[in-house]
């Protein structure tokens, strides 16, 4: 299985400068888009990035990192400034769908982008797929971890002190400590309200697996396609075990139980206007999807999930 990840996930284990996402920070670095929705890169690195983000340099370039990891940016290929991505414009532009990050949803969306994707977020991904206690503890975790991150980087042993501040940064993201972090980053943790990670005493942590309130349906229809993309593009069905328990699924980065994945998957003809559709017969439970154009299919999932 590892030897299939290789393929997909790079080893990206900072660039947070350890300050986990905060709830307006997407928003920050949207606004900084000009109207055709270029950024360019001296708006992180100049004399005025203070200023103009009104926090400190550190968090300007923590800003960058998660605009980046969260697909609400993309480098240009010409590598001299960074674009405003679809979905970016579509959630946090004046106008859009969730321009101040109200809504969970947008909590839900970022999750997926770290943990479902793990483009930049290596140990997010991990926690989600690969990692399996139910409860643990950050000495627990960071062995396998590392032993993770050097089956990326082909044996290339990485610093013990980056592996721990990444995974500090990712579980304080989801599980804020009470007695040691600031209100401020307390109340702005975006995803904390999610409620995936809670730490039930000092220093274990526990996942919370079952139904998910705040997730909707067509979100979830949105990220299973995301998954099929990116994933099997080259299938036409997908078994329930997959979308259920395969690393980078809906089922398994959203930690939801049987039940919720099954509910979910009876909507999806729905939803998706007989786009993708549920079927079991003879046993087989299977998800089909038709012949269409799946970014504008997504287009509309992300649009129905804030509706």
């Amino acid at each position: 299985m590892i030897g299939a990840l290789q393929d997909k996930i790079e080893a990206h284990f900072s660039g947070h400068e350890t300050f986990p996402l905060r709830q307006m920070w997407l928003k920050k670095a949207v606004d900084k888009a000009d109207t055709e929705g270029r950024l360019l890169k001296e708006v992180f690195s100049d004399e005025r990035a203070i200023a103009d983000f009104g926090v400190g340099r550190n968090m300007v370039s923590s800003i960058k990192h998660w605009a980046l990891a969260c697909d609400v940016l993309a480098e240009d290929d010409s590598r001299r400034h960074f674009n405003l991505t679809h979905v970016g414009a579509e959630i946090f532009r004046t106008g859009g769908l969730d321009p101040y990050s109200e809504s969970p949803v947008s909590a839900w969306y970022a999750h997926w982008c770290l943990a479902g994707r793990g483009t930049r977020s290596t140990t997010w991904y991990w926690l989600f797929n690969v990692f399996s206690s139910q409860a643990f503890s950050r000495e627990d975790a960071l062995p396998t971890l590392t032993a993770f991150a050097m089956s990326l980087t082909a044996g290339k042993k990485l610093s013990s002190a980056t592996l721990g501040r990444d995974l500090d940064t990712c579980l304080r993201g989801y599980a804020p400590r009470s007695t040691t972090a600031s209100v401020e980053e307390s109340a702005e943790s975006m995803l904390a309200e999610l409620g995936l990670l809670q730490e039930e005493r000092k220093g274990i942590f526990t996942f919370r697996r079952g139904p998910k309130s705040t997730l909707p349906d067509a979100l979830f229809a949105w990220a299973l396609l995301d998954y099929w993309m990116r994933n099997r593009r080259a299938e036409s069905s997908l078994t329930f075990e997959t979308a259920a328990y395969a690393q980078g699924s809906p089922g398994r980065v959203f930690k939801l139980d049987e039940e919720s994945v099954a509910e979910r998957l009876f909507a999806l003809a729905d939803l998706t206007n007989g786009r993708l559709r549920w079927s079991d017969t003879s046993g087989l439970r299977q998800v089909h999807r038709s012949d269409f154009d799946p970014e504008l299919l997504m287009t509309q999932l992300l649009r129905d999930s804030y509706a």
